[in-house]
């Protein structure tokens, strides 16, 4: 079956389906895709002593992902009070090296969880008893469930201060409101925060596809919008396409009042002849879902180093959809040669502020498909490529959109097997990668794949059988097989050093490398004691020293391992 044909069979049962959604829902009309979300604007507070004001909102684009909630403004600056946005109970504390950092959740009567992260320290209850939980376990990163009966709160009450750690790349608070049950995060504009907007939506470009083809295997035809009596066009008002099954992308970003970020939009809706056909809303979506966001841009584009270009119609792989379609329609402007449509795009924010494009599109011609070589995978079932080197494994539901499989092999002088595939593909879940090493290696038990993608090297440690070498992946890009037999080196940072006096130090700390980037564990104890090191943004291991150390001589001992268990021991003696 040609791709054209596959395209086609999914576009009718997507019909058949939407159909039937048309017949149990009642928020459809003509014109409408959405409802219209009602949540209280008056429950919450603003959660952060500082000028109300955000550097990013609500499902802004991010590598890989939706950014999630508001990073609220902190002036610059760490240690500024945070505060519970409503009553409630503190359900959860995450403390990571990435990622949030240090985060409280927060569940509220009214079924929503408020979460805050990239925090400094928490109030005095509650940082004692995250660190003794610490200590109990014996790390430092933690995820605690903790009793809804022992830190209840009131809104307004102080519950930490505010901070950069974690993913963080500067001095903010990311405050996220979820649907507690479903762990849906909603749109916190919704909900009546003192956020100016008065400014709709600035649209900077369209971009065209010709649908009987895969989003991966062309290049869209991309115009500049001008903006001119309130509305925005192309040059002449008019597109003209050479086939007849068409797609659009935009380039779009919101502002608010008095600030000159720009943020995502809130939602766009495609019009064909004044009837709704197809849109996305920024309204709840999920971590689960979050990595969709490959599906809503055109990721080709945005990996070959382009802009985002936000499809305003569904790729067939994009479950549990931001999407919504009118019944019958799949968000693809179907066209006969001669024929012209008025095309219209409506772009909102949270506030309903608006932009509108529109133009006229003509079917020139319609020219034939060129045929793509390779092995044809599909978004919705398994998908496997075997020969006698590589093996490859993408689960249903891995990818967005059909597209043809070639791979390159490589040769690497350090490697023991390389190959480069998928590349400029967005993969959704971690998938199997085997590759036959070229060699008979004996240690195997030390043998590494790297993959390196979009400038950044992973390496994950591989189990072997017969030869074969295994880890599984969720990034398209180069692969290859490394023998790593190196231990990680222990370097201390500022003036501690073996025999020192430390009297006069608050902290010790440590860098820590490793040449796959990837350090397994790190275990500091003094006297023989598992002391509690942190390791915010993984970079350094800090030890701050307890009231309780006594004076004297003490013995710390510092024990590292890499992926593959290669193990580096220092041994330190210092007097307090």
């Amino acid at each position: 079956m040609s791709h054209g044909l596959l395209i086609l069979h999914k576009m009718i049962k997507r019909k058949n389906l939407l159909c039937i959604l048309w017949l149990i829902s009642s928020h459809f009309c003509h014109g409408q895709l959405f409802n219209k979300k009602i949540y209280a604007k008056d429950y919450y507070q603003w959660p952060v002593g500082a000028k109300i004001g955000i550097v990013a909102n609500f499902g802004e684009l991010r590598p890989n992902h939706y950014h999630m909630g508001l990073d609220c403004r902190t002036d610059g600056r760490e240690n500024l009070p945070v505060y519970a946005a409503a009553d409630g109970y503190i359900a959860k504390v995450n403390i990571d090296a990435t990622g949030f950092g240090r985060a409280i959740y927060i569940n509220h009567p009214n079924g929503h969880t408020t979460l805050y992260a990239h925090l400094n320290n928490f109030f005095p209850e509650l940082q004692a008893y995250v660190k003794a939980q610490q200590y109990s376990l014996k790390q430092w990163a933690v995820k605690l469930d903790i009793p809804e009966h022992l830190f209840k709160v009131k809104q307004g009450q102080f519950i930490a201060y505010s901070g950069n750690t974690g993913g963080s790349q500067g001095p903010h608070v990311h405050f996220e409101v979820r649907d507690t049950k479903t762990d849906k995060v909603l749109n916190p504009l919704r909900m009546g925060f003192p956020i100016a907007d008065g400014i709709a939506p600035n649209v900077l470009r369209l971009a065209v596809y010709d649908r009987r083809k895969s989003i991966y295997e062309q290049t869209p035809i991309i115009y500049p919008l001008k903006k001119i009596n309130g509305k925005y066009a192309p040059a002449g008002g008019k597109i003209n396409v050479q086939t007849d099954q068409v797609m659009f992308a935009i380039t779009a970003y919101d502002s608010y009042t008095g600030s000159t970020n720009q943020n995502g939009i809130y939602g766009a809706t495609l019009f064909e002849n004044e009837k709704a056909v197809s849109g996305f809303e920024m309204d709840s979506i999920s971590y689960d879902e979050t990595r969709y966001l490959n599906a809503h841009i055109d990721y080709k584009t945005k990996a070959g180093g382009g802009p985002f270009l936000q499809l305003l119609s569904p790729l067939p792989g994009y479950v549990n959809s931001i999407y919504r379609t009118a019944p019958g329609e799949d968000g693809v402007i179907r066209i006969s040669e001669g024929e012209s449509k008025s095309i219209k795009i409506i772009v909102w924010d949270a506030n309903e502020n608006q932009s509108k494009v529109s133009f006229e599109l003509t079917c020139e011609a319609i020219q034939p498909v060129a045929p793509v070589v390779g092995n044809l995978f599909i978004p919705d079932q398994v998908n496997v490529f075997e020969d006698e080197s590589l093996f490859l494994y993408l689960p249903a539901g891995s990818t967005y959109d059909s597209f043809h499989f070639n791979y390159t092999k490589g040769v690497i002088a350090t490697s023991l097997g390389s190959f480069s595939l998928l590349r400029q593909i967005p993969v959704h879940a971690y998938f199997p990668i085997s590759i036959k090493a070229e060699v008979p290696i004996e240690d195997t038990g030390h043998v590494v794949m790297k993959e390196s993608a979009a400038g950044r090297d992973r390496f994950k440690k591989t189990t072997e059988a017969y030869g074969w070498y295994r880890a599984s992946f969720r990034d398209a890009g180069s692969f290859q097989l490394i023998v790593d037999k190196l231990p990680p080196s222990v370097t201390p940072v500022g003036t501690f050093k073996d025999g020192c006096m430390v009297s006069g130090l608050k902290r010790i700390a440590f860098a820590v490398t490793d040449n796959t980037k990837e350090i397994g564990s790190f275990a500091g104890l003094i006297d023989g004691e598992w002391v509690l090191f942190s390791n915010d943004k993984g970079k350094v291991f800090v030890h701050e020293f307890e009231e309780n150390l006594a004076p004297g001589e003490h013995q710390l001992k510092l024990i590292v391992k890499d992926l593959v268990g290669n193990t580096t021991e220092k041994i330190y003696h210092f007097t307090r």
